[in-house]
């Protein structure tokens, strides 16, 4: 079976690096306009050649999100933009409008045309149309199955790429098309600015009987009604390269470097071992539950993932404490750190192509060769004797219960 590409979100530099480290064939971001995720950090005009540059250096691919719904005015904007992403030597543009689509085809014409899951590319035939049009690849919409996604690569060209989300929040509307949020908050989700209202804890309130709230219950087991659980096929992976996927997508632009790296390295490294014909080594799927996430599902693959009524908190069970910058034969590392912590602390350590381990710290220096026996500054610098050598961009963390209550 082919190995599918695999497409990590990159929400700014620190991200990028992340994902590109950690394994990803491909990186998907955005400029500051345009894009999806207004609130990700993105790339100003200045980084996006800078970004482009580090990825393409390790071989990896850069694909950028053109895909909100312009309005008239901000059109002007569109075709100086796009040749900005055409200079800069961008592999692909995720597009969802057709009139940015024929735009970026005059104004972008070495970049390859990626259709969004914005467009809700549901059928063999809208996905074709596209493909007639221009289009390289079609992200299809999160609401298909696995039989619906095999019968859209058997009807299709085999030209025709086929790109599919297998991790990250799911949208309770189709294919995030949804208008509550312009509604509520004055934030248009579908020009990358969404509240997730549907996240809010909503009650009943009866016309004459103000101030008094009545729970909205579902089968009695609470009232967040529209939340979604997030997906998670990592342990589907075979499923998704028998039906022809060409690429899997991990959702998650605006979510931690943290996130990105773990779970980059998670699908990497299950990926690779369906690649060897080896069974999978578990520690790879117990990685992705130690993100910050909702209760997990499959999403549409196999029928309906459900909602899940009891509450609308992310489940965080463990905290970065620093991030590895050099380290030396001997396990001599130099770190950054992110949160405080102490000698005698369980930590555990999982980096670049790296196992995760676990140890407990101490040999705290300081730059100025001072013994310390915690560090508790955010970025500050220091030397930590680790048990065994491990790559830059390394990651420490240890086990703490942060989800909210």
């Amino acid at each position: 079976m082919k190995i599918p590409e695999l497409l990590s979100p990159a929400g700014d530099m620190e991200k990028l690096n992340m994902a590109v480290r950690y394994g990803a064939d491909a990186v998907y971001l955005a400029g500051t306009s345009f894009g999806m995720r207004s609130f990700a950090g993105n790339f100003t005009p200045e980084e996006l050649p800078k970004a482009v540059k580090l990825a393409h250096d390790h071989g990896v691919r850069v694909h950028v999100t053109v895909n909100t719904m312009a309005r008239g005015p901000e059109l002007t904007r569109l075709p100086a933009h796009l040749e900005l992403l055409n200079a800069c030597g961008v592999d692909a543009l995720i597009v969802a409008d057709l009139g940015a689509f024929r735009m970026a085809q005059k104004y972008a014409p070495r970049c390859e045309l990626h259709v969004s899951t914005q467009v809700s590319v549901a059928n063999y035939a809208s996905a074709a149309a596209w493909h007639e049009l221009g289009a390289k690849r079609v992200v299809l919409a999160r609401e298909l199955s696995l039989d619906e996604i095999a019968e859209i690569r058997a009807k299709t060209p085999a030209s025709l790429e086929i790109e599919t989300f297998a991790h990250g929040a799911m949208c309770v509307s189709y294919s995030g098309r949804c208008l509550l949020s312009n509604y509520m908050t004055g934030r248009d989700s579908n020009r990358g600015a969404c509240a997730q209202p549907c996240r809010y804890q909503y009650y009943l309130m009866e016309e004459k009987r103000p101030g008094e709230y009545f729970p909205v219950f579902e089968d009695e087991k609470g009232t967040y009604i529209m939340n979604s659980r997030d997906m998670c096929m990592i342990d589907h992976l075979d499923d998704l390269m028998r039906v022809g996927v060409d690429c899997i997508k991990i959702e998650g632009r605006a979510k931690s470097a943290y996130y990105a790296a773990i779970v980059t390295g998670a699908y990497r490294h299950v990926l690779d071992d369906l690649a060897a014909g080896r069974p999978v080594d578990p520690v790879w799927r117990d990685e992705v539950e130690k993100v910050s996430h909702r209760h997990y599902s499959t999403g549409f693959f196999y029928g309906e993932p459900g909602q899940y009524y009891e509450d609308s908190r992310y489940i965080r069970e463990y905290q970065v404490v620093a991030i590895v910058t050099d380290c030396d034969e001997s396990g001599l590392a130099t770190l950054s750190l992110r949160n405080k912590f102490s000698a005698g602390d369980e930590i555990e350590a999982v980096g670049p192509d790296l196992r995760p381990f676990a140890f407990s710290a101490g040999g705290f220096t300081s730059p100025e060769g001072e013994a310390l026996t915690e560090v508790r500054t955010p970025q500050m610098v220091f030397s930590m004797r680790l048990p065994r050598p491990v790559p830059p961009w390394t990651i420490l963390r240890h086990r703490v219960e942060l989800s909210a209550k």
